[in-house]
């Protein structure tokens, strides 16, 4: 059976690396869950890090959140949507906005559930996903900043999610310029430039981060130590948080080439045939996870040992040469995981999660 690791000493050792630059350069932080997929076990094991605030993108997980410990401070990491604003003013003490029409909503549920809503406004600095237009932002914030039961307590940006385009000091520099104008103009104090993700960091520990910015939204680097600008893992950090467990269900030596006529198989692939591999064979193992769980492009694994061929639903297929290693049906394969690997299994309802 394949099952998920989670080594807390590394998820410790990583939040505890943030933590103190976190404090060194006075930026507050919170963390990203929404990659934990609502797993309780694992949201327990990030509030007892000591995490003070947890930021998601599916509102049902805010709310494990506020059962688990309703102290946490929770924040919305997406524009609301009209049929589930009631469960985001309940659930989320902080929203992330970009429309006038939601937040004029928001204010009125507020009202209704007698709460106060904070909002970060999201702005448009080049990616093209989510953010009000620069030259826009003013006006934006005349129509909502008297609207009742809402602060907001911030400006915030998301780069490099979308089209790819990296976080960079004048572009930063700019949205912390926004916050100036609109405080002069309006006489109100936005406590927060929320620009930080993961993909910001870089830009931090090399000095380079604007001192407006004061505040990160962390998910990918914490749970993977990850230098997003280069790929590589950051100093001091752990990249092995999650492991995946898969077991082997089938090991024998067969032909490295199909036999038959071929077609496309169910993923719509043919496969290409070297005849130069005809009459050799290699041995060949099955284990017990497949496309329904994780596409093997995330799995990463040491390529000398063995070479993932191919995977269908329910069933990843290796090729291990002579199987130097003499593994067996009921050995474990073990697999560090890329983020969106991660996110899928965490996803899948039938992987095991323990804690290490």
């Amino acid at each position: 059976m394949a099952f998920l690791n989670l080594h807390k000493d590394n998820l410790n050792k990583n939040y505890q690396f943030l933590k103190e630059k976190f404090n060194e350069y006075g930026v507050a932080w919170g963390a990203v869950s929404k990659m934990l997929c609502g797993n309780e076990i694992y949201i327990k094991e990030l509030i007892d890090l000591g995490v003070d605030e947890i930021h998601d993108s599916r509102i049902s997980n805010l709310a494990k959140v506020k059962n688990i410990n309703p102290n946490i401070k929770t924040v919305y990491i997406k524009p609301p949507s009209k049929r589930n604003l009631a469960d985001v003013v309940t659930y989320a003490d902080v929203s992330l906005n970009s429309e006038l029409t939601t937040i004029r909503w928001i204010s009125e549920e507020a009202v209704r559930q007698d709460k106060k809503h904070q909002i970060i406004i999201m702005v448009e600095t080049g990616d093209l996903r989510e953010g009000v237009m620069g030259e826009d932002l003013v006006d934006f914030y005349a129509k909502i900043f008297r609207l009742p039961n809402v602060d907001v307590i911030g400006l915030g940006t998301n780069l490099n999610c979308l089209n790819g385009v990296m976080p960079s000091t004048d572009k930063l520099v700019q949205l912390s310029l926004y916050k100036q104008i609109i405080e002069l103009k309006f006489n109100k104090e936005i406590p927060w430039v929320s620009a930080g993700t993961s993909v910001t960091i870089p830009l931090m520990l090399n000095h380079q981060l604007p001192k407006g910015v004061n505040h990160f939204r962390v998910g990918e680097t914490l749970y993977f130590g990850a230098n997003l600008f280069d790929e590589s893992t950051i100093p001091g950090m752990n990249d092995s948080v999650f492991e995946l467990c898969t077991e082997i269900i089938e090991m024998q030596e067969k032909p490295l080439l199909p036999t038959g006529n071929l077609a496309a198989n169910p993923q719509g692939d043919i496969t290409e045939i070297d005849e130069s591999l005809y009459g050799q064979s290699s041995f060949r193992g099955i284990l017990d996870i497949g496309l329904l769980d994780v596409d093997p492009k995330y799995l990463i694994y040491d390529k000398d040992e063995f070479e993932v061929l191919g995977a269908s639903s329910d069933m990843l297929i290796l090729d291990l040469g002579k199987n130097p290693k003499n593994y067996k049906v009921g050995d474990l394969i073990r697999f560090k995981l890329k983020y969106m690997g991660a996110l899928a299994i965490l996803n899948s309802y039938y992987i095991e999660k323990r804690v290490i």
